[in-house]
């Protein structure tokens, strides 16, 4: 079945609908760096031989290190932020979630899957969820709201740009997880490579099972388990432990993504959009017409973001460094 909800892509539609091909669009729509990780060659073992323990470790120790992980907290890897956050819910056994909104809407879709969601505005809630910064408005959550709770979620999915706001010292507290994304700041999201940390009784907890009337413990229902065997790639093994050791090339990003992002504030706020948050991997803005500035960049080529609760909320990613002219004829 088709996916329906919410998100940035999509530039096949826009291409069916305002013409030109994929590569003469610009992709604005997501909040991918679009100067990727130079990934450089990739070994013949990583893509013959199934992951071996090796690979996983390498990969492990140079999240722990890059994150500065707790000794206390574990590090599970896996295909992809979305693959976790779809895993979320069945961390507890508790009904009812917390998920302050606007926000990215994969969480509410999840613990709605489990019929765990209600009404998603319960501060009362044992499960809080927490998009840290925020997508889309770049809202960062203080750590004083964290924890205490059966389980709260913290998914720091953009926070690569600002390790100095991360609360990944949470993730050695019972009942929080930190998720990661690799897709985002390291501008590989076809790699399709995320992270989960947390304590290990957090992602291996015992759940209340309901058999009519009766209730059953399991213990040991496990992260780890949910997501199978070999869960990444030897490819994605190899290159994420390779960007995640390579410091220079992350301090040097965010330099750059810095500079960016505040020079399509500049040309944005020039042609009447006023800047309201975002990190420096998307800006957001507000206009007086979200979709007639959708279609305007759209006539040029350039595709956006724009919100279905807002009429006046745009989006943008930044471009890479050959597209800015576009942007600047698009608008």
């Amino acid at each position: 079945m088709k996916n329906t909800r919410d998100h940035g892509g999509g530039l096949d539609a826009a291409v069916d609908q305002f013409g030109g091909t994929k590569d003469t669009w610009v992709d604005l729509s997501t909040g991918i760096n679009p100067v990727p990780y130079p990934i450089g060659d990739i070994s013949t073992q990583a893509w013959a031989a199934l992951p071996d323990q090796a690979a996983q470790q390498r990969l492990a120790d140079a999240a722990r290190n890059f994150w500065n992980v707790p000794e206390d907290a574990a590090i599970i890897a896996a295909p992809g932020a979305s693959s976790l956050i779809a895993c979320m819910p069945q961390l507890t056994d508790h009904i009812g979630a917390y998920i302050p909104k606007p926000t990215y809407n994969e969480h509410a879709a999840a613990f709605r899957a489990h019929s765990k969601l209600l009404g998603g505005d319960d501060r009362d809630a044992q499960i809080h969820v927490y998009v840290h910064p925020n997508n889309p408005d770049g809202r960062l959550w203080p750590a004083t709201q964290m924890g205490g709770r059966a389980l709260t979620v913290i998914d720091e999915s953009f926070c690569d740009v600002a390790p100095e706001a991360s609360h990944i010292e949470l993730s050695a507290d019972h009942g929080t997880v930190v998720l990661k994304s690799f897709g985002k700041f390291w501008g590989l999201a076809g790699l399709r490579l995320g992270f989960a940390i947390a304590r290990h009784s957090t992602l291996h907890p015992e759940i209340t099972l309901r058999k009519g009337l009766q209730k059953e413990r399991v213990p040991d229902v496990s992260l780890t388990d949910m997501l199978g065997p070999w869960a990444v790639s030897g490819p994605a093994l190899e290159i994420g432990a390779r960007a995640l050791e390579d410091t220079d090339w992350a301090q040097m990003t965010r330099i750059r993504l810095s500079k960016d992002a505040a020079r399509l504030d500049r040309i944005m706020t020039a042609k009447g959009a006023t800047s309201i948050g975002g990190t420096t991997l998307f800006r957001l803005y507000e206009v007086d017409n979200a979709s007639a500035w959708q279609t305007r960049l759209a006539k040029g080529k350039v595709w956006s973001r724009i919100f279905p609760y807002s009429k006046s909320w745009l989006r943008l990613g930044l471009p890479a460094p050959d597209q800015w002219d576009q942007l600047e004829a698009a608008l």
